[in-house]
C-alpha cells in the first residue's frame, strides 16, 4: 500500500478526532470542579458562633456551592444557591451564564481594577480564538477533499498548513483560559474569586480540572499530530508522482534509428543499420521498390 494513503488515512482521522475533542469542550461545562464541603464550615462556624455574616453568605453567594465551571457557564451538580437565577442545561443540571459584558451597554466595567480588566480581556480572546480556531478547520475540511480527490501534494501541504495553524490558534485560546484561571485565584479582582475568600471557605474548598479541560488538552495535541501527517502525506503524494512521471516518460521517448559498425570490403565503417535482407527485384519489402 502507497505511504500516501496511510499517512492520509492516519492524518484525516487524526483531524477528525481532534475537532471532536475541541468541540465538545469548548461546549462543555467541566474545565474547573470546585468542591465546597459545606457540612464541615457549618460544623465550625456551630462550634465558634458570633458569626451570622458568614452564615448568610453561605445561603446567598454562589461560591459557597460545589460547582463546575466552563467557558460559558457555571453550574451546580449537588445544591444550587436559593438566591441565584438558574436554568437548565441540556444535561440536566442547574447553571448561570458567565457574562463577558459584550455588549457593555450600561458601561458595568467602569468600576473594574486593572486585574479585573486583564482577566476579562483573556477570557474574551480565548472564547474568539476558539471560533477561528474552528472556523480554519472548516477551511481545511474542504482543502482536504480536494486534496484527496485530486490526490494533490499541494491541496494537502495547504491542509497541513491550516491544521497546524487551527493548532496554534487553540493552543492560544488555552492559553489565555490559564490566563483567567491565574488572574482568578492570584489577584484581588472581586469577593467571589479566591484572594478574596473567607479562610474558612479556602479551607474546605477544593479547586481541580476537570474532564473538559484535558479533553481540550488532547484536541489540541492531535491537531499537531493530524498537521504532521499531511505534510508527511503531501512528502508521500509527490514522490509517488514522481516516479510515475519517470515511468511513463519511458514510453514517450522516441525511437531512432542506430548507426552500427559494419565491414565491408574488408574495411570497418559505420552507416545506418537495416534489417537484414534478401531483397527482391519489385518486391514490396526491403529499401528498393521500383
Amino acid at each position: 500500500m502507497p505511504c500516501s494513503a496511510v499517512t492520509l488515512s492516519l492524518a484525516t482521522i487524526s483531524a477528525i478526532v481532534a475537532t471532536a475533542l475541541l468541540a465538545i469542550a469548548f461546549s462543555t461545562d467541566n474545565w474547573l470542579y470546585t468542591e465546597v464541603r459545606r457540612n464541615n464550615i457549618q460544623q465550625q462556624l456551630a462550634k465558634k458562633g458570633g458569626q451570622d455574616a458568614l452564615v448568610e453568605q453561605m445561603n446567598t453567594k454562589y461560591y459557597y456551592f460545589t460547582r463546575t465551571k466552563g467557558l460559558f457557564r457555571i453550574c451546580y451538580p449537588k445544591e444550587k444557591p436559593p438566591t441565584v437565577d438558574t436554568y437548565l442545561s441540556p444535561v440536566e443540571t442547574h447553571c448561570m451564564n458567565i457574562d463577558y459584558y459584550i455588549p457593555d451597554t450600561e458601561n458595568r466595567t467602569k468600576d473594574f481594577n486593572d486585574y479585573a480588566m486583564t482577566r476579562l480581556h483573556m477570557g474574551r480572546s480565548a472564547i474568539a480564538l476558539f471560533i477561528v480556531s474552528f472556523f480554519v478547520i472548516f477551511v481545511a475540511f474542504w482543502t482536504g477533499v480536494a486534496g484527496c480527490w485530486r490526490r494533490s501534494p499541494g491541496n494537502i501541504t495547504a491542509t497541513a498548513i491550516l491544521i497546524l495553524l487551527s493548532c496554534l490558534l487553540s493552543a492560544g485560546a488555552m492559553g489565555f483560559w490559564h490566563g483567567v484561571e491565574y488572574y482568578e485565584k492570584e489577584r484581588r479582582i472581586g469577593e467571589e474569586f479566591y484572594q478574596e475568600w473567607n479562610p474558612l471557605l479556602k479551607e474546605f474548598s477544593k479547586i481541580h480540572y476537570d474532564w473538559s479541560f484535558y479533553l481540550a488538552w488532547t484536541g489540541v495535541g492531535l491537531s499537531l499530530t493530524s498537521a504532521i501527517l499531511f505534510s508527511g502525506a503531501a512528502i508521500c503524494l509527490r514522490g509517488e508522482r514522481e516516479r510515475e512521471e519517470a515511468v511513463n516518460m519511458q514510453y514517450l521517448m522516441p525511437v531512432y534509428p542506430q548507426k552500427q559498425p559494419y565491414t565491408y570490403a574488408g574495411y570497418p565503417t559505420t552507416a545506418t543499420a537495416y534489417p537484414a535482407g534478401p531483397y527482391y527485384h519489385g518486391s514490396q519489402y526491403g529499401p528498393y521498390n521500383y
